[in-house]
């Protein structure tokens, strides 16, 4: 018979940290305006890719002055900033990812004396491929070397005391070559790893190179704190063997690099740089890059923050190389999904939990909670198709919890329930369900939620990964929250959102149908089949950190008394206080 699993944590209060890593984001929010679109021929060498394209600005002069002037191939017509502002841009977006050799700026009098050039997936986060601190304006040809989308003009110093002002804006380069090729393959998975230093302590254990090639994102590695953090830092990959280098994604920890490139060697000793930033965004980079070698590096010279460099994962493609097989990632659910699991709560009033499918899971709470967790004394059926999870003011001898402040005694006062699916079910991805009646009353705290199967084999909270599909507070039941927890947002900082039912209608004064479609790209939190958060996985690991939600998860309900979220309950609380649950099922 296993035995029952560590206690459980509840994420929604702040976790201690012997160390605050505070990353700074700038969102930049840009409009655009649908044109037509004209296709240079694909795959043609130093191709005009820019003309007829859709250009957007930071700001015009006017009506007569807009960005889509300078990109019309007309001589007479421009693009024209406000006046006596820096800084100003102006950029265009070419329809598809691109490698720009060739840039063509005809300044009118307005010109820039120092102008970056750059480069950008997404419209969102750019990289220099050109910089001046001297122009003269009129007219010129910049040879660069950059891949993306959007190519933009970043004006940082006027020549006049006007504006910025293009007669023409031309980007020239190749599409339809870019990115990975015919046989492109992972290259450098469980791979040989080596850095300027590695971080091994109580904020980052065991952060070895060896991390980031282990296609396991919530592990990683860090350059070491034990002579401070310093430039340069690196890591590099052994890929086995010559490769043809053709991307290389990088899933930055809030510690990032804004300058660094990304190298390349045949012999670990002579390194070619094939990438170069000054102005790395962080988070994650994928970049579509061309470069020969057995050995990649990435080598930072300037850090985003003042803390070290951090990866969760340095993934490098190509072809050559001798690649290992990675794992075969889970298949996505059925369409439409089928049930493979349900528990309907029929049994006759006063039988216990199906213990083929439920295990009690008793124990104190976390985060400042009041009640003891019992062995299935405070769960049973009602009878009428519900199972009843029951908290109850009593005194628990022997057990010792924090100060109830009603009471103020620090002897658990209350009895609730907590039970899990660990080690009988669980699932990758899916259609998971509940409908539940929640109980209202200060320091009540009601939760359908998973955890990460392998937190039953040792790995702790977080790197299990954490998933809470309903969380509900005594003190507001007019308001729910769903919430995600990984290694990089967890605790006070999970990734997710609150929201309320139509009218402001409270969620205790009846049923409601909790669902959360799963998979591998997305997770969409509905309430009586309306969708209120929806999480995306692109979007995610752009803004936030890493997702790791591609593994076993099972099932928890549990009611708990107290805590750091929803706070003491008080002598108004109702006790018992019950939380229904009509049934669980989970479709694939």
């Amino acid at each position: 018979m296993p035995s029952l699993s560590p206690p459980l944590p509840r994420t929604r209060a702040p976790r201690s940290r012997a160390r605050l890593k505070i990353a700074a984001l700038l969102a930049i929010a840009t409009s655009f305006v649908v044109a037509l679109i004209v296709s240079p021929p694909a795959g043609a060498a130093d191709t005009l890719l820019s003309q007829g394209k859709t250009a957007t600005a930071s700001s015009t002069e006017n009506a007569v002055f807009p960005a889509s002037s300078a990109v019309d191939g007309d001589q007479g017509t421009r693009w024209s900033s406000a006046h006596g502002v820096d800084p100003q841009w102006i950029q265009i977006d070419l329809g598809q990812t691109a490698t720009v050799n060739q840039v063509v700026l005809n300044w009118e009098t307005a010109a820039a004396k120092a102008f970056q050039l750059q480069v950008s997936a997404d419209g969102s986060n750019w990289s220099n491929i050109y910089t001046t601190t001297t122009s003269t304006g009129g007219n010129q040809t910049l040879t660069v070397s950059g891949s993306g989308r959007y190519v933009r003009m970043l004006g940082t110093q006027r020549t006049t005391q006007w504006g910025y002002s293009l007669w023409e804006f031309k980007v020239f380069g190749t599409t339809g070559g870019t990115g990975p090729g015919p046989g492109s393959k992972l290259l450098s998975y469980g791979k040989t790893g080596a850095a300027s230093s590695q971080q091994n302590d109580g904020n980052c254990w065991e952060c070895t190179p060896a991390r980031a090639f282990d296609l396991d994102p919530a592990s990683r590695w860090a350059t070491t704190t034990d002579s401070g953090w310093v430039d340069p830092g690196w890591i590099s990959v052994d890929l086995g063997a010559t490769a043809q280098i053709d991307k290389v994604i990088l899933q930055w920890d809030p510690a990032s690099a804004k300058s660094y490139q990304i190298q390349v060697s045949n012999d670990n000793v002579n390194w070619n740089p094939i990438y170069t930033t000054t102005n790395g965004p962080g988070f994650k980079e994928t970049l579509n890059i061309s470069g020969t070698g057995r050995y990649v590096r990435m080598y930072g010279t300037q850090r985003n923050t003042p803390y070290g460099y951090s990866l969760w994962e340095f993934q490098v493609y190509g072809t050559g190389g001798a690649p290992t097989t990675p794992p075969t990632p889970p298949a996505d659910p059925a369409n439409p999904p089928q049930l493979i699991w349900s528990d309907e709560f029929n049994g006759a009033s006063g039988t216990k939990p199906d213990i083929n499918k439920w295990r009690a899971d008793p124990g104190n709470g976390q985060n400042g909670e009041l009640q003891v967790y019992t062995n299935h004394n405070n769960t049973q059926m009602d009878g009428a198709g519900h199972l009843v999870l029951e908290a109850r003011r009593e005194v628990t001898p022997g057990s010792a919890c924090p100060i109830d402040p009603v009471t103020g005694s620090g002897t658990c006062q209350y009895t609730s329930a907590r039970m899990n699916t660990g080690t009988k079910f669980d699932t990758t991805y899916g259609k998971i369900e509940a409908r539940i009646q929640v109980p209202k009353g200060n320091g009540l705290w009601p939760a359908f939620w998973m955890m990460g199967s392998d937190f039953l084999t040792g790995r702790p909270w977080p790197y299990n990964g954490e998933i809470d599909i309903m969380e509900i507070l005594g003190r507001e039941t007019t308001k729910a929250y769903s919430t995600l927890h990984a290694p990089a947002y967890n605790g006070a900082g999970g990734y997710g959102g609150s929201y309320g039912l139509p009218g402001g209608a409270d969620f205790s004064a009846g049923f409601h149908t909790w669902t959360m479609l799963w998979n591998s790209t997305s997770i969409t939190y509905q309430v009586d089949g309306t969708t209120v958060f929806v999480v995306d996985k692109a979007q995610l690991e752009a803004t936030r950190g890493p997702w790791i939600y591609d593994h076993p998860f099972y099932l928890i309900l549990n009611l708990a008394v107290g805590g750091d979220f929803p706070g003491p309950p008080n002598a108004a609380t109702p006790f018992p206080a019950r939380m229904l649950v009509d049934y669980v099922r989970v479709y694939r």
